[in-house]
C-alpha cells in the first residue's frame, strides 16, 4: 500500500474510523464483535485507528485498550479531546488543565504509554490559541504524545496554533457531498505541511450504498439529527445516489472505493477514515487504497456531486454552532 505521512510516520491512505463501534449509528455491537473486527484490521494492512474520549464515553477507548494491547506497535493510534458531555448538555473545554487531565485518563483506557496523535476535537472560542498549542507542546515533550491535530478548526485558528506548536494533522468531515474544506482548511494544510485527515469520507454511509431509507435508520441514530436525510431532502440526494452508483458500476469499484478514491485523489497530504462495523466492508474500503483515479472521473464526479447538487446544509443550527470550519454563505 503506497503510504502517507503523518507526523513523519507513513501510513496507508485508509484508516479506520472508530467511533461506530461503541455510538452514532444505532446499537454498536457487542464488544467480542469489535474486537474481532479490530484485529481483522491489523491484519488486512491498516495502520492508523481513529477514535475519541466521548465515543460512548470512554467506551471506545477502552474496546481498543482491551483489544489491541499486544499489538500496539502495529499501528498510529489517534484519539481526541474537547468535547464535554453532561446529561443533554454538551460544551467545548480545551483549556490547559482540561487537556492535561484528558490525557491521562485516555492513556489509561487505552492502555498505553502514549498517543501518536491527539486531537482537540474542536474550536474552543473561551481559551486563547497560544495557551490550546502550548499545552499540546507541553504534552509532547513530556513524551505523552507524539504530536497534536485538531479537528474542525479554521484555516485562521490552525495557522495560529501551528506558529505556536507546529500540529501534525488536521481533521474535517470531507466527502463529495461535504465540501467545506475546499474553502480554506484543505490549502492550508498542504502549504503548512499538515496532514488532512477526512472524517465520513464516504458521506455517512450514503456513498456506500448504505442509506437508501432514512426512515429505517436506527432510533438513536445521529443521522436522522441531519437535515440531508430529512424528508424534503432526500429524494434529491437519493437521485444523486443512483447516478453515483452507477458510475461505480461502469467503473467496476464498490461505491465506497469510488468515494474514497476520489477523497484520496484531492492530494497525497489527505488520509481517509471510514468507520464500519462490518468485516466485509472493513475489506472493501482497504481494497483499493491504491487507485490512482484518472482526472476525467474526478471530474466527472466533481460535477454529479457538489454544493449546489446536494439537497440540505450538514448540520441544523444547533450543531452547526460548534463547527469552527469555514462554511458557505446561503
Amino acid at each position: 500500500m503506497t503510504g502517507r505521512c503523518i507526523n513523519g510516520r507513513m501510513v496507508g491512505p485508509v484508516g479506520l474510523g472508530c467511533m461506530s463501534l461503541s455510538w452514532g449509528y444505532g446499537a454498536p455491537p457487542p464488544e467480542e464483535h469489535a474486537a474481532a473486527l479490530l484485529n481483522r484490521a491489523l491484519d488486512l494492512g491498516y495502520d492508523h485507528l481513529d477514535t475519541a474520549n466521548i465515543y460512548g464515553l470512554g467506551h471506545n477507548e477502552e474496546v481498543i485498550g482491551r483489544a489491541l494491547k499486544g499489538r500496539r506497535a502495529e499501528f498510529l493510534l489517534a484519539t481526541k479531546m474537547g468535547i464535554v458531555i453532561e446529561g443533554q448538555s454538551r460544551g467545548i473545554d480545551c483549556s490547559p488543565g482540561a487537556i492535561a487531565r484528558n490525557i491521562e485518563a485516555s492513556l489509561v483506557r487505552l492502555q498505553t504509554d502514549h498517543i501518536d496523535l491527539y486531537y482537540m476535537h474542536r474550536f474552543d472560542p473561551k481559551v486563547p490559541v497560544a495557551e490550546m498549542a502550548g499545552a499540546m507542546g507541553d504534552l509532547i515533550a513530556a513524551g505523552k504524545i507524539g504530536a497534536y491535530g485538531v479537528s474542525e478548526w479554521s484555516a485562521a485558528h490552525i495557522r495560529e496554533a501551528h506558529a505556536v506548536t507546529p500540529m501534525a494533522a488536521v481533521q474535517t468531515e470531507y466527502s463529495l457531498w461535504s465540501r467545506q474544506a475546499e474553502i480554506a482548511v484543505l490549502d492550508t494544510c498542504r502549504e503548512l505541511g499538515i496532514t488532512f485527515v477526512a472524517f465520513s469520507p464516504v458521506a455517512r454511509g450514503v456513498l456506500a450504498d448504505g442509506v437508501r431509507d432514512p426512515a429505517m435508520l436506527a432510533e438513536r441514530d445521529l443521522r436522522r439529527t441531519m437535515p440531508r436525510f430529512a424528508p424534503e431532502n432526500w429524494p434529491a440526494n437519493l437521485a444523486l445516489v443512483d447516478a453515483f452508483n452507477a458510475i461505480a458500476a461502469r467503473e467496476g469499484v464498490t461505491p465506497a472505493q469510488l468515494s474514497l478514491g476520489w477523497v484520496l485523489a484531492r492530494g497525497d497530504h489527505v488520509v481517509a477514515i471510514p468507520g464500519t462495523t462490518d468485516p466485509d466492508h472493513l475489506a472493501e474500503n482497504i481494497a483499493r487504497a491504491d487507485w490512482g483515479m484518472p482526472p476525467a472521473l474526478e471530474a466527472e464526479l466533481d460535477t454529479l456531486i457538489n454544493r449546489h447538487t446536494v439537497a440540505g446544509p450538514r448540520y441544523g443550527p444547533a450543531m452547526q454552532a460548534t463547527i469552527d470550519t469555514e462554511d458557505f454563505a446561503g
